[in-house]
């Protein structure tokens, strides 16, 4: 039975799938396993070979496949992935219901409604169509809907372990796939290279005193200034000298969350930050954190405090996607969608995708998917309507000839 795609996206958006980002928090609108109970009952209702795998509480990859007619990749034939993460943004500060998708002058509003539940529901519709119209000389293909893309890439990580070497053989993806298309926002054109992450929290330590009597205490507030504005000084004037790419272009460092403190009435005797480090491709997500330790260690103004600087291992470390593997791949996927869509060039984009986690997992990826990532995690984000068949055709057409 064909896939209802604008009805279904609705559904999507309106399950709460929200990723907690790290946080302590609680509430059924977090983790995605509402969105995974959903998937797995659209899978029965349209017969479709399916299994779901624990990742952690509450946070199920499913995965579902559909045989195609030349050689199975049990016996090594081709074997094509497509990914979609089940995952969102938290909804702070949206001005739109995020729960409710609202479709509008073309578009359709909602959280997830471009990044990255339409790019999945286009990808929903390619295998209900290869499963109802069973295209001749077609490749078997697998989609997997993983969890946690937006807050460290275990699902990601976790698909790719079922090809790993000395896994046991998975009943729905036998040997490691052939190539693999990646859903996000790209505006339907061919991601073939991004930049990677790597995210780590700096502390400084003090000595807490009533705010009466400063003097009594050592106020680590006033230390994380001094880091933090040697850390402005290498963001503007080193990571521009540290090399670029050509189509991501060059090293970025930013500080994005700070704390300190308990109350105004006390000296602070500890202050957090978070930094992220965007890493090209070719770069070590290690290597470039400890440049900027040693960097930091360097700075003469910050010699009187260093011993209070404590740097925590990265919470995060993803890595790039490069561009050298997946030619044929983006090719091919170009093609189709310039064919049918009159777009489809190959770009690069300074964020981060599963497509990395794979593509390290010996898979040449690529990124592609209805949507701008100008949208996403935006106050009233929204797709254009009319990208959403289109990228299902795109899918179609590529996975059925794809061998």
């Amino acid at each position: 039975m064909p896939l209802d795609l604008v009805p279904t996206l609705s559904d999507l958006i309106a399950i709460p799938s929200v990723n907690p980002m790290g946080r302590d928090v609680e509430g059924p609108e977090y983790l995605e396993y509402r969105v995974t109970d959903y998937l797995e009952k659209l899978f029965q209702n349209h017969g479709f070979r399916y299994k779901r795998y624990v990742v952690s509480p509450k946070r199920d990859n499913i995965l579902i496949r559909v045989d195609g007619d030349l050689t199975p990749p049990e016996k090594g034939g081709p074997l094509v992935l497509l990914e979609a993460h089940q995952d969102t943004v938290p909804v702070e500060g949206m001005t739109i219901d995020p729960w409710t998708p609202t479709v509008r002058d073309g578009r359709i509003y909602g959280r997830g409604s471009c990044d990255i539940k339409g790019g999945m529901t286009a990808m929903l519709g390619a295998m209900a169509r290869l499963r109802e119209e069973q295209p001749r000389n077609r490749p078997t293909v697998v989609l997997a809907c993983v969890v946690n893309e937006e807050f460290g890439f275990t699902g990601a990580t976790d698909l790719t372990k079922l090809w790993a070497a000395g896994a046991k053989p998975d009943d729905l993806v036998p040997k490691r796939p052939d190539v693999c298309v990646v859903a996000e926002p790209t505006s339907l054109d061919v991601v073939v290279a991004h930049k990677g992450t790597m995210r780590w929290r700096i502390h400084t330590h003090g000595r807490a005193s009533h705010s009466s009597q400063p003097h009594l205490g050592d106020n680590a507030v006033y230390k994380m200034a001094r880091v933090l504005l040697a850390l402005e000084q290498y963001a503007k004037e080193v990571c521009p000298t540290l090399g670029s790419h050509p189509l991501v272009g060059k090293a970025t460092l930013s500080v994005g969350l700070i704390r300190g403190g308990i109350s105004v009435n006390t000296v602070p005797d500890r202050s957090t930050i978070e930094i992220c480090r965007r890493v090209l491709p070719g770069e070590k997500a290690a290597d470039a954190r400890q440049k900027v330790i040693d960097w930091l260690s360097a700075r003469e103004e910050l010699q009187p405090i260093l011993g209070a600087v404590e740097h925590e291992p990265a919470f995060i470390s993803g890595f790039s996607l490069s561009d050298e593997k997946n030619g044929a791949l983006a090719a091919r996927l170009g093609e189709v969608s310039q064919r049918i869509t009159g777009r489809g060039k190959r770009i690069g984009v300074p964020y981060g995708t599963d497509a990395s986690r794979i593509a390290a997992a010996d898979v040449p990826s690529v990124v592609f998917g209805p949507g701008s990532i100008d949208q996403a995690h935006t106050c009233d984000e929204w797709l254009p309507l009319d990208e959403l068949p289109q990228a299902a055709e795109v899918l179609y057409e590529f996975c059925r000839s794809w061998s």
